[in-house]
């Protein structure tokens, strides 16, 4: 098939997971609907992932897959008798295949595909090597006649949960723009930076004013607690109760800026428009968004980055050796240089 030519009536994406992942895939899904006005674009997602596409004006459906295979029977029968033109599968995870493979769609696009999958795509691009994760991913589309031109993750915020964003920032005892948020936490050990309380004090020691809103996923309430424990009590806010993903992303986005580990919420502050600082262990700079505004540090050991979850030399010198007063330099250097840099508008 000529896809010079190709016209789609109704396209689906495929891409299950994670939340980081699935914000990067906003950048492509904005690219589609640009070169195919005229078509719905549907995605396919897990139900934790699904929020942070809501509100989305180019996407027409979003299709949550439960994980029991028997469970999803109605939603295969479903996603099969909706018809599909063009297929894009960011992932061949097991049940992005069967959706691909129930689409009966004319074309089916993916990256390479090793030997037992090449029968089920029509169609292969190789990702952009050695690229941003966002434009690594679009880079299937250029089997499209699409190239990505610096578009980054969005997330589409309605008036009210801004409004609400506000007022939890009042009633949490915080001004708009007057604390960061910072994300302490991974369940990777490769990716969990140890010293994150020392951190905090150090930045306080040196400026007062600062405060910072610590953010925690599901079961990581205590080890936040405890790390807020260790801090200066005026210097951190700890929510009461876990913040769901959108009332994550407009909190951040009233904040003056982002510090953690390599994890979604650094893909959520670029996505809200305010600067990032990341602390590397195992993953690689393709992860930052290439603006000055968001920055990351690592060690700079010979193994990384090695992308692996736990380290396969049995330590993780690459977190551990990396000292809170040399974060807190370079930490302190991004908030002056990202203090003087506009944020560029979100939707």
């Amino acid at each position: 098939m000529n896809l010079a030519a190709f016209s789609p009536r109704r396209i689906l994406v495929c891409q299950l997971r994670q939340i980081g992942d699935v914000l990067l895939t906003t950048p492509s899904i904005r690219l589609l609907a640009q070169r195919f006005p005229a078509a719905e674009i549907h995605v396919f997602t897990e139900a934790k992932c699904a929020p942070i596409l809501e509100h989305n004006p180019h996407i027409s459906r979003i299709w949550t897959v439960p994980r029991s295979l028997a469970q999803a029977l109605p939603l295969w029968s479903r996603l099969a008798a909706t018809g599909f033109d063009l297929v894009v599968d960011f992932q061949q995870l097991p049940r992005c295949r069967m959706a691909t493979l129930l689409s009966r769609a004319r074309v089916r696009l993916s990256y390479p595909a090793p030997w037992y999958n090449r029968l089920l795509y029509t169609h292969t691009h190789p990702p952009r090597a050695g690229a941003y994760a966002a434009a690594f991913k679009a880079g299937i589309l250029e089997a499209l006649g699409i190239t990505w031109q610096g578009e980054a993750p969005e997330v589409f915020l309605c008036p009210e949960e801004t409004t609400a964003a506000r007022h939890w920032i009042q009633q949490a005892g915080l001004e708009e723009r007057g604390f960061w948020t910072v994300d302490p936490t991974h369940r990777r050990p490769a990716r969990r930076w140890p010293h994150f309380a020392a951190l905090v004090g150090e930045i306080h020691r040196r400026m007062p004013e600062f405060r910072a809103l610590l953010l925690y996923g599901p079961g990581e309430e205590k080890e936040v607690r405890r790390l807020a424990a260790a801090c200066p009590p005026q210097a951190v806010v700890v929510p009461e109760t876990l913040l769901a993903l959108r009332q994550m992303a407009a909190i951040m986005r009233l904040s003056r800026g982002h510090m953690g580990n390599c994890s979604a919420p650094r893909h959520m502050a670029v996505a809200v428009g305010v600067p990032s600082f990341t602390i590397r262990g195992a993953t690689s700079g393709g992860w930052r968004y290439p603006a000055a505004m968001h920055q990351d540090m690592a060690l700079g050991l010979a193994c990384q980055p090695c992308n692996h979850n736990v380290c396969p030399h049995g330590h993780t010198r690459c977190l551990t050796d990396l000292s809170p007063e040399a974060v807190a330099q370079a930490a302190m250097e991004w908030m002056q240089r990202s203090a003087l840099t506009p944020c560029p508008p979100r939707p």
